[in-house]
């Protein structure tokens, strides 16, 4: 039952962290590298951000499976629901609950893109708390680096590089905007922050919960 309960928290964590993602896309003025990448990708296809996150994650999902030679299933369902549920809550909040949201100045986009990293680094401090649903990228960059010499955060930096690369490539082979801005600088200073703050105050409450008890 308690695995249970943390499962749904967690899910709901996903959901909080959709929110903070789609109010950094309306902010305008960058986004993570990560999400550059896909906010490129899906701007260039035609398709939105949403589903280009459910096909990366999904992307990213197949390839963890394959390197751990398909002996998770439970965590496999897991994952693949949140996936699901990631893309799909951040298509609902960025196209129909702040689609009609224009910021007016520059000042409210910086805010906008600082409280939507905020929001989405709480949750998913929350999200690493309870440990019972890990995003596909970070699981595959884990994997990886327990099979090479190389250390988890070089891996994801490296991840991150060519997620930036590949955005300014689109931008400027298609002459969309440039995803990686301000918002993004913004978003690498705050984001591991917010996490760290949020996980280490459900750690706290916790134990302080269990002390009661």
């Amino acid at each position: 039952m308690k695995t249970f309960n943390k499962l749904i928290k967690s899910y709901l964590l996903y959901l909080v962290s959709a929110f903070g993602i789609s109010l950094g896309v309306i902010a305008n003025v960058g986004v993570s590298s990560y999400n550059s990448m896909n906010l490129a990708i899906a701007t260039a296809s035609g398709i939105k951000i949403g589903t280009a996150t459910i096909l990366f994650n999904s992307l990213f999902l197949c390839l963890y499976m394959m390197l751990t030679k398909f002996s998770e299933k439970p965590k496999y369902v897991i994952q693949a629901m949140a996936v699901l549920m990631f893309g799909g809550l951040i298509n609902f909040f960025t196209y129909t609950v702040l689609g009609g949201i224009i910021p007016e100045s520059y000042t409210q986009r910086l805010l906008l893109i600082t409280l939507g990293t905020m929001i989405g680094g709480s949750a998913i401090g929350g999200i690493i708390y309870y440990n019972v649903i890990t995003f596909p990228l970070e699981s595959l960059c884990v994997k990886l680096s327990e099979m090479s010499r190389f250390t988890f955060v070089k891996i994801r930096y490296s991840v991150d590089i060519i997620c930036i690369v590949i955005s300014i490539s689109l931008s400027l082979v298609y002459a969309l905007p440039f995803y990686v801005r301000e918002g993004t600088l913004i978003s690498m200073i705050i984001l591991s922050y917010a996490m760290n703050i949020s996980k280490n105050t459900f750690e706290k409450y916790s134990w302080a919960d269990r002390k009661k008890a």
